[in-house]
């Protein structure tokens, strides 16, 4: 709801600190060096008309198709989860509770084992499809493949398996906007460029959050805030999610109750350990997906590792309904729960199970997003520490301890602060004055975050050495 290496990296590896390489760990196919100049779209050719003209042709139009695509893309989410699991996920049953346990398992391994079947045929018989930051490089995104590969995501979602489903309206985005540029003949420069807003775009439209998908092209993609790029990022996201709203309705994604605007001095102590934890867990988590992605399984593996990932999950599911899907579940029970200490124990078990399931799926072959499994992993945990922290403060509403939980752990997972921050408050339509603690602890974390990935690498070099 998309691993990154140096070579997908617009910056240098070694201007970086170590595991401070930007960006998301869920597109599908890890980049190599066997074709050091992708194919640029467009190259060579003098532009149809003014450069300025062209791309803000682009944006428009392209923010409004995306939009569109995204807003259908829910729909057809909608569609499976009822036609499988005989629910509809909304802010007051974000999970398939009420579905018998029989239905969650069948749905899950059902939808398991029709995905890889297709990703088997998909992946063995026809053209690869490039990730986001590869088609964003110039690699060109063919058309049914990316379709079929866009669509098979929001099923496998659907049915239950636990990823999230924002890489795929990325992906999408990214494809049109490659036919955009050749039908413009635009330059690569500018081909990159409008490649980059509208995949951030497809994440706007899906979520209904402009802010981070901007964030998303100008932070992660491109890595540039240049006033051209920070223009039309924002343009196209905001659009796209407009548009997507008239398609698929608008409402809350996450629902975090009533909470204080005026954040009080303990919001600000608190962040100060929590941010270390939340960065750690942050850090762990990027590493497995990294992991999880470098191994994921290819060829006939898939054929038995994606249904043995779906029949883990729907036995997990029959204790657990909340570790199924993109994480609204797991996190949702966070957001709005009672902040006792009897559930501590349950957070903690949704908080281990949706990371080992999230982790598993991804290993097995599935692609998929990592964003919403964050999310629930950071709430869950701030829920936990907030519970904590209540006890000797007695301050504040369980959601905003949920918010900022969320926040750090997504923040240090992608090593992209400003999409992360951005992504949860417009998800959560959380009060703009949170931002101070958010961003407080965001940073800390982000440095905790760090500081966890460099040890661990000094580690593993110490090992292999």
């Amino acid at each position: 709801m998309s691993t990154p290496s140096e070579q997908d990296s617009p910056v240098p590896s070694a201007a970086r600190p170590p595991g401070a390489e930007g960006g998301a760990l869920f597109d599908t196919v890890v980049a190599t060096r066997a074709n050091p100049r992708p194919e640029a779209p467009g190259e060579g050719r003098p532009p149809v008309v003014s450069r300025a003209f062209s791309l803000l042709v682009s944006t428009l139009v392209l923010g409004a198709l995306i939009g569109i695509c995204a807003g259908l893309l829910t729909l057809l989410l909608y569609a499976i989860e009822h036609l499988c699991l005989g629910f509809v996920e909304h802010p007051e049953l974000p999970g398939p509770f009420l579905t018998p346990a029989w239905r969650r398992a069948a749905s899950v391994f059902g939808g398991a084992s029709v995905a890889a079947i297709a990703w088997w045929a998909l992946r063995t018989k026809s053209k690869a499809v490039p990730s986001v930051k590869q088609a964003v490089a110039g690699r060109l995104m063919p058309i049914w493949q990316t379709v079929a590969h866009v669509l098979l995501q929001i099923f496998i979602v659907g049915t239950g398996l636990s990823v999230g489903r924002e890489v795929a309206p990325r992906e999408l985005g990214a494809m049109l906007a490659q036919r955009c540029a050749r039908m413009l003949r635009l330059n690569p420069t500018d081909m990159r460029t409008i490649v980059a807003v509208t995949a951030g775009a497809g994440l706007a439209g899906v979520y209904n959050a402009p802010l981070a998908g901007a964030f998303f092209a100008v932070e992660i993609l491109l890595v540039d805030v240049s006033g051209g790029t920070v223009i039309l990022s924002f343009l196209c996201s905001t659009l796209a999610a407009w548009v997507a709203t008239l398609v698929k309705g608008t409402h809350t994604f996450y629902v975090i109750g009533h909470v204080d605007a005026h954040f009080s001095w303990d919001l600000m102590v608190f962040a100060i350990p929590a941010g270390v934890i939340l960065g750690v867990c942050g850090a762990l988590f990027r590493k497995g997906s990294q992991w999880a992605e470098r191994n994921k399984a290819a060829g006939n593996a898939i054929l038995w590792m994606l249904p043995l990932a779906g029949a883990v999950t729907g036995i997990v599911a029959i204790r657990i309904p909340q570790v199924m899907g993109n994480g609204r579940a797991t996190a949702q029970l966070a957001f709005s729960g009672t902040p006792t200490m009897s559930l501590i124990p349950l957070l903690l078990l949704s908080f281990a199970a949706k990371a080992l399931i999230t982790l598993f799926t991804i290993r097995a072959g599935a692609s998929g997003g990592v964003l919403t499994p964050g999310i629930a992993l950071g709430a869950s945990m701030g829920c936990i520490l907030g519970i904590l922290w209540m006890q000797m403060t007695g301050t504040n509403s369980i959601g905003v301890y949920a918010l900022l939980g969320a926040c750090a752990l997504l923040s240090a997972s992608q090593n992209a602060p400003l999409m992360a921050m951005c992504l949860v408050m417009e998800l959560t339509e959380a009060p703009m004055n949170l931002f101070v603690p958010v961003v407080f602890i965001s940073m800390i974390s982000l440095l905790a975050s760090h500081a966890t990935l460099s040890v661990v690498e000094r580690r593993s070099v110490t090992v292999l050495g």
